[in-house]
């Protein structure tokens, strides 16, 4: 009779367990972890009631980031809404989301988004080793975001990613009724200003781990810029929603 192994896997181990002549072996092997994005989802905003599933081209505002996410499937392997709203958990699953039910402790409105997404991850059965982070207030995306910045984010082997868009405004604060220049000398031309920066909320990536710590971004996250027109979009207001809808109207395959 010939000799056969059996080969057991163990998750989320990284090894495999050989069994043969009644002798054990290990080795070392690449098992597969998983990525998934993460939808942060509270109700009761303030300035803009109801606004996560608020109507934006024929859909509630939040379906744009499942469907973004949906079309990455190569990249997420699912996709997770945190919410303490039933309207928005109904509107995820309806859509094809899996919703986590946040606890009123992690909905406050001076909790951070850290601490729902750290309550995703410890009701999950398995192990995660990246998260997306999708906002729902930034709806549009360019196309091939995901792709790219997913890509730069392996390679980089670091532990998270974040998008951001060149400032290109003069910036001052007002003090004692004078206005002092942040960013640039009275008299200097705008296309002379030092290069400054600011996070658009598009997208994250991060190492679970990190979240885990109580973090999004680390010190040593990578910084990729993003010059799109769909940066601009971060719905808080309703002149803030109809300026996405327009934009959603004149670039809808851009999306």
């Amino acid at each position: 009779m010939k000799n056969r192994s059996l080969i057991i896997y163990l998750k989320p181990k990284k090894q495999l367990c050989y069994f043969k002549k009644k002798k054990l072996f290990l080795t070392s092997v690449n098992i597969y972890m998983k990525t998934i994005a993460i939808i942060p989802a509270r109700g009761g905003s303030k300035r803009l009631p109801n606004k996560n599933i608020l109507s934006l081209g024929g859909i509630p505002l939040i379906v744009h980031s499942i469907l973004y996410a949906q079309k990455n499937k190569a990249i997420i392997d699912e996709i997770y809404v945190s919410t303490d709203d039933a309207a928005i958990k109904k509107n995820a699953l309806d859509y094809g989301a899996k919703v986590i039910d946040r606890p009123e402790n992690l909905s406050g409105d001076f909790e951070p988004t850290v601490s729902a997404l750290k309550h995703v991850l410890e009701s999950l059965d398995y192990e995660v080793e990246n998260v997306v982070v999708l906002q729902p207030t930034n709806p549009l995306r360019p196309e091939n975001l995901l792709k790219e910045t997913f890509e730069i984010y392996q390679k980089q082997n670091g532990d998270s990613l974040f998008t951001v868009s060149r400032n290109h405004q003069k910036l001052g604060k007002i003090t004692n009724n004078k206005f002092i220049p942040f960013n640039y000398e009275i008299g200097q031309r705008s296309q002379d200003l030092e290069p400054l920066y600011f996070e658009n909320g598009l997208l994250y990536i991060s190492k679970a781990k990190i979240i885990m710590e109580g973090k999004i971004i680390s010190e040593a996250t990578y910084p990729f810029e993003v010059n799109h027109i769909f940066a601009n979009v971060d719905i808080d207001t309703q002149e803030d929603l109809e300026y996405a809808g327009y934009l959603l109207g004149k670039f809808p395959h851009k999306e």
